[in-house]
C-alpha cells in the first residue's frame, strides 16, 4: 500500500506535493519521491526513509520556488512490495522522456518485463511499477500519440493499481487511471488547478469538489480541463484532515478492520493461479531434506502461526510446531538442520522473534520470514522473505496483519504440499478457489456490524470471557480473546472448546461471559456440547454461527458457506468489530490502547 499525490498549477507545485505526501506518509514511508515537469525538463528528487527526508532535499533546490506559469508534478511514497527500499527502487520511475507514480501491484509485470528487454528497453530498478513507463514509451515511439499509447498500456496492465504519469512529449498534460487501488481527483480553488492524491486528507484546504475515481476510469488532466473515461460524479470535499486520513471512519483501527477484504486480494496477488500456488521469493530447493517445520512468532503473528500449524500439516504433510519466542530463546531448544524455522512478525522488528531467528541461523537452519515490511531486520536475516503485503497498520491492535499473515501461510500449506507431491491436484484447486473467496468473506456486512454494536452494550461488565473454539476456531478464540484484552481491558481468555471441562468450566456463572466459534463445516456438534456443558452452568453464551443454536443468549449469523476457512476470516471480522464496539462503550481510546506499543523492539 503506498501513496501517490499529483498536482497542475501555478502554486509551488513542491511544497504541495511534499505536503501532500506527508498526510500520505502512513501509507507507506520505505522511500518517497517526486517528478516535475517544467518547460523541457522534469526535476526529480527521491529519498529514502520518511518524507522530512525528501522535503530536506527539495528545500535545497530551486524547484521551491514559485512559477509564473503551470507547472505539473507527481509524488509517490512507498511501501515496498517488489524490490528492496532503494532510491533506485523509489517512485516515480523514469523511461527515456516520461516518468510514472504507481499504488498497487503489476501481476503480469515479468512477462511485460522480458517483453520490453527483447524489444531494447533497459531497466533500471526491482521494482514492478518501471514495466508501466517503459511500455508507454514503447507505444509512443511506435505511434507519437501519448494518448493513444497510455491506453494501449493500461489495456496490457494485470493486477491493481492506480497510476500517474507525465510525459515530455504532453508537456501540460498528466495521464492518470484507477484500477483496483484508490484515487480522488479534486478541482483547486486557482484556476486551472488539480490535483491527485490516494485519500483525500491531501486535497483538504486546497479544493471544495472531490471525484473518488471508480475502478476502470482512465483519463487525462491538463490546465485547460479533465477528460473521463466515462462518466463520474463529483461531491464536496470534507473539512477535516482526521476524518479524511481514516476514509471517513471513526479510528483506524475500523478502517483498518474494513479493508482486510481489499488488502488480502495484494497478499494472493501474482501467487494465485488457476490451478497452483507459487511464490517468486521461494526457491522449491528450500524444502529438500525438511521433515519438519518449526514456527516462531509473538501475540497476534503467534496466533496466525498456531493456525498454520493446522494448515500445514493438513495439506503439506509435513510435522509443524510453533513456539513462543520469548519462551524459546531461553528453553535451549533442540534444533536440527531437517528443520524449516519460520517466523513471523508484522514489523520484522520483534525483538524476540528476531533472536529466536538468530538462534535458528545460527545453528544452520533454513530460514523464512513472513512479514509487512520488506527490509526490516528479519528480513535481512532471514534466507527468504515472504510478504504479508498488508500495508502500514497505525492502529495498535492488529487487525489486518492477522488476516494477511493467515492467508498467506495457508498458501504456503498449500504451495509445500504441491512441491513435497503431498496434495492431490483436485484438493488445490478446491482450496484455490475457496482461497479467492476470501476477499468476499472479509467485507463487512452492516447488519453484523449493528449487531455487535448493539449487543456490545451487554457486555461492559462480569467477571470475564471465555473465548472458546476447536481446530483452527482455537488460535482464532485467543485472537478475539486478545483483541478485546488489548483494547477495552476487560479480562478474556481463549480456550480450546474440549478443555473446558478440564478446570475453567469452574468458573462459570451468569457473570462469565462465553463467545462461542461454531462453524458449520468443522466439528460443529462437538463444539455445539461443549457450549451446552457451559449454559448449563449458567454462562452467559454468545453463539457466531450460520447455523441457529437454542441455547445461546445472543446468536451473531454468519452466512452459510461451503468452507471452514472462509467461516474462519467471516468469524474474525465479527470478533475485531465485537471488541472494537465494546471498547466504544467503554470510552477508551480504540486506536491507541494504554501500556501498548505498535511494534515490540525491546525484550
Amino acid at each position: 500500500m503506498c501513496g501517490i499525490v499529483g498536482y497542475i498549477g501555478k502554486s509551488n507545485t513542491s511544497e504541495i506535493l511534499v505536503d501532500g505526501l506527508k498526510e500520505l506518509e502512513y501509507r507507506g514511508y520505505d522511500s518517497a519521491g517526486i517528478a516535475i515537469l517544467k518547460s523541457d525538463k522534469i526535476e526529480v528528487y527521491k529519498a529514502l526513509g520518511k518524507i522530512v527526508n525528501l522535503e530536506e532535499k527539495v528545500s535545497h533546490n530551486e524547484c521551491t520556488l514559485k512559477e509564473d506559469g503551470f507547472s505539473i508534478g507527481i509524488g509517490h511514497t512507498r511501501w515496498a512490495t517488489h524490490g528492496k527500499p532503494t532510491e533506485l527502487n523509489a517512485h516515480p520511475h523514469l523511461g527515456e522522456y516520461s516518468y510514472v507514480v504507481h499504488n498497487g501491484i503489476i501481476e503480469n509485470y515479468k512477462e511485460l518485463k522480458d517483453e520490453l528487454i527483447e524489444a531494447g528497453h533497459k531497466f533500471v530498478s526491482q521494482t514492478d511499477t518501471e514495466v508501466i513507463v517503459h511500455l508507454f514509451e514503447f507505444y509512443f515511439n511506435q505511434n507519437n500519440d501519448a494518448d493513444l499509447s497510455f491506453d494501449l498500456t493500461i489495456k496490457r496492465l494485470e493486477g491493481a493499481y492506480s497510476i500517474l504519469l507525465i510525459t515530455k512529449s504532453q508537456q501540460n498534460k498528466i495521464f492518470f487511471m484507477k484500477h483496483g487501488s484508490p484515487m480522488a481527483i479534486a478541482k483547486g480553488k486557482n484556476e486551472g488547478e488539480i490535483l491527485f492524491a490516494s485519500s483525500d486528507a491531501p486535497l483538504i484546504g486546497l479544493a471544495s469538489d472531490v471525484v473518488y475515481l471508480e475502478d476502470g476510469v482512465s483519463g487525462v488532466a491538463s490546465s485547460s480541463g479533465l477528460t473521463f473515461s466515462t462518466k463520474v460524479s463529483w461531491s464536496t470535499l470534507s473539512n477535516s484532515k482526521q476524518f479524511a486520513q481514516k476514509d471517513g471512519f471513526r479510528f483506524f483501527m475500523e478502517k483498518e478492520i474494513y479493508e482486510q477484504s481489499d488488502v488480502v486480494v495484494d497478499s494472493m496477488m501474482g501467487r494465485l493461479q488457476d490451478d497452483s500456488i507459487s511464490f517468486d521469493e521461494l526457491d522449491p530447493s528450500l524444502l529438500d531434506g525438511i521433515n519438519e517445520i518449526k514456527i516462531c512468532a509473538c501475540g497476534t503473528s503467534y496466533h496466525a502461526g498456531l493456525t498454520s500449524t493446522y494448515l500445514f500439516e493438513r495439506f503439506s504433510k509435513i510435522r509443524c510446531s510453533i513456539e513462543i519466542a520469548s519462551e524459546f530463546r531461553y528453553k535451549e531448544p533442540l534444533l536440527t538442520k531437517d528443520t524449516l524455522f519460520v517466523v513471523i512478525s508484522q514489523s520484522g522488528e520483534t525483538a524476540d522473534t528476531l533472536e529466536a531467528l538468530k538462534m535458528a541461523k545460527n545453528a544452520g537452519l533454513k530460514t523464512i520470514v513472513v512479514c509487512n515490511v520488506d527490509n526490516s531486520s528479519m528480513t535481512r536475516v532471514a534466507d527468504t522473505t515472504i510478504l504479508t503485503r498488508a500495508g502500514i497498520e497505525k492502529g495498535v491492535a492488529s487487525t489486518k496483519a492477522f488476516s494477511t499473515q493467515a492467508v498467506v501461510l495457508w498458501m504456503m500449506a498449500l504451495s509445500f504440499g504441491d512441491i513435497k507431491n503431498n496434495i492431490s491436484k483436485e484438493v488445490l484447486k478446491k482450496e484455490i478457489k475457496v482461497l479467492r473467496e476470501v476477499p468476499l468473506a472479509l467485507k463487512v456486512e452492516d447488519s453484523v456490524h449493528e449487531k455487535c454494536k448493539r449487543l456490545s452494550k451487554r457486555y461492559l461488565h462480569g467477571h470475564g470471557f471465555f473465548f472458546i473454539g476447536r481446530d483452527v476456531f482455537f488460535p482464532l478464540a485467543l485472537e478475539g480473546a486478545l483483541k478485546l484484552k488489548e483494547i477495552s481491558y476487560l479480562h478474556a481468555e481463549g480456550y480450546p472448546a474440549g478443555e473446558m471441562k478440564h478446570g475453567p468450566i469452574a468458573l462459570a456463572d451468569p457473570e462469565l461471559f462465553t463467545i462461542a466459534l461454531m462453524p458449520q463445516h468443522l466439528h460443529y456438534d462437538k463444539i455445539k456440547s461443549n457450549v451446552e456443558e457451559l449454559s448449563a452452568r449458567d454462562s452467559t453464551i454468545c453463539a457466531i454461527s450460520p447455523l441457529p443454536f437454542d441455547l445461546a443468549d445472543d446468536f451473531i449469523n454468519t452466512k452459510k458457506t461451503d468452507h471452514y476457512m472462509l467461516e474462519f476470516f467471516e468469524m474474525l471480522i465479527v470478533l475485531q468489530i465485537f471488541s472494537m464496539e465494546i471498547t466504544v462503550r467503554l470510552g477508551n481510546d480504540v486506536d491507541m490502547p494504554r501500556n501498548l506499543a505498535k511494534s515490540v523492539t525491546v525484550e
